[in-house]
């Protein structure tokens, strides 16, 4: 996925940095054209290149059992899908047809998509505000009336005028529909991975990395002042999100949370090594950098995962030689999901279900990492049965 642009650690990975892959990005819906407007980035790997993004629009309820009463009178009664399990800690999670500029996401379609996902996990992660999708979310879950949280994202670009509309339609969701179900809110999304791959650098303590999370600062100090101003219920913890290896300290001193994309397809590791790897790099680069700071902020994985399949024989399969599929994807789902859990990880699966328009836009795997297809219909998998805090 190449949104997510990579996030190699720079000593042992770093060649295969693959600098703006779609997922995490991904919600810059958008086109390249709207890059200032939503600057499409990538929430692309966490620990080396991760890339996703959003998605477009299905009505179709497929795997998640019957949610005929989606568009009822009472969203918050729908059959359950006795093959779902509440066994992940959190999804990273985007609408379909929440791009802009067409904005196809609908109310019934989120509705559809937080029933199902509440019967997989309480926790969701969102990368942005356009397409009202922050509203959509939150008016989902109180219909819905499920046991959900959401870790609201505040897209950034260069362009201010981005910033202030993605915190603006955020803090009109936090006015209408309360933050009774907001754990966070994410400023900003790969950020210093940008700005280090404009000017060839992979490393976050440079001048670029400095100077980025400096930028950054501002735009999180902003939301806080907002936040103080609006007498909420309760206080609401304010973020980042960045490839695992483009942390530095100056950021982690700045925030109440961080997420790290730790992927390991995009490190070119193999299936057989992918969830060891993934907790091992999340320790080493991660936890272990955020225990340094005087805050030590807590610090989840914003995406993993494992794609299922590629438009292109060429992308088929990682550099480590490991293939794209329904198979490897429950490879990494047994040996991944479970024990994060038991070890009290933090984490956000990548993802929900697949979004076509990755597949248009940048080919490859890009389109292929979500548990559901874009129908809605579970894939070839079996769901774990573990519980998580």
């Amino acid at each position: 996925m190449n949104e997510e642009a990579a996030g190699l650690n720079p000593s042992s990975y770093a060649p295969q940095e693959k600098a703006s892959s779609p997922r995490s990005k991904f919600w810059l819906w958008g086109t390249v054209a709207i890059v200032t407007i939503v600057a499409i980035g990538g929430i692309v790997a966490g620990v080396v290149l991760s890339r996703h993004k959003s998605s477009s629009s299905s009505t179709s309820t497929g795997g998640g059992g019957s949610n005929k009463n989606s568009s009822s009178s009472d969203p918050s009664s729908f059959t359950k899908n006795p093959a779902l399990k509440n066994s992940f800690y959190g999804f990273a999670y985007t609408p379909l047809g929440a791009i802009l500029p067409d904005c196809g996401a609908t109310q019934d379609g989120v509705i559809q998509d937080i029933q199902l996902l509440s019967q997989l996990t309480t926790r969701i992660r969102t990368y942005g505000s356009d397409c009202n999708v922050s509203s959509l979310v939150l008016n989902a879950i109180k219909q819905t009336q499920v046991d959900m949280t959401v870790f609201l994202g505040i897209y950034i670009s260069d362009n201010d005028t981005v910033y202030e509309r993605q915190r603006d339609l955020t803090f009109t969701a936090l006015q209408n529909f309360g933050v009774d179900h907001v754990a966070g809110l994410t400023v900003g999304n790969e950020v210093i991975l940008d700005r280090l791959t404009l000017v060839g650098s992979q490393n976050p303590n440079d001048t670029t990395g400095i100077a980025a999370a400096e930028f950054l600062k501002d735009k999180i100090s902003d939301v806080r002042s907002t936040l103080s101003n609006m007498s909420f219920s309760k206080t609401i913890p304010v973020g980042y999100a960045d490839a695992g290896s483009y942390f530095n300290t100056d950021i982690l001193e700045a925030v109440d949370y961080a997420m790290a994309n730790v992927h390991p397809w995009f490190a070119d590791v193999t299936i057989d090594q992918s969830a060891s790897w993934t907790a091992s790099y999340f320790q080493s680069t991660d936890i272990d950098l955020a225990a340094s700071t005087t805050k030590n902020p807590p610090f989840y994985i914003a995406e993993t995962g494992w794609p299922t399949n590629s438009s292109t024989t060429a992308a088929a399969q990682n550099q480590a030689g490991s293939p794209a599929s329904d198979a490897n994807l429950q490879f990494f789902i047994d040996n991944f999901v479970c024990q994060a859990n038991q070890n009290g990880t933090g984490y956000f699966f990548f993802e929900y279900m697949d979004e076509p328009w990755k597949t248009t836009q940048y080919g490859g795997v890009e389109g292929y990492w979500g548990l559901f297809d874009s129908n809605k219909q579970l894939k070839n998998i079996t769901i774990p049965d573990c519980t998580h805090k």
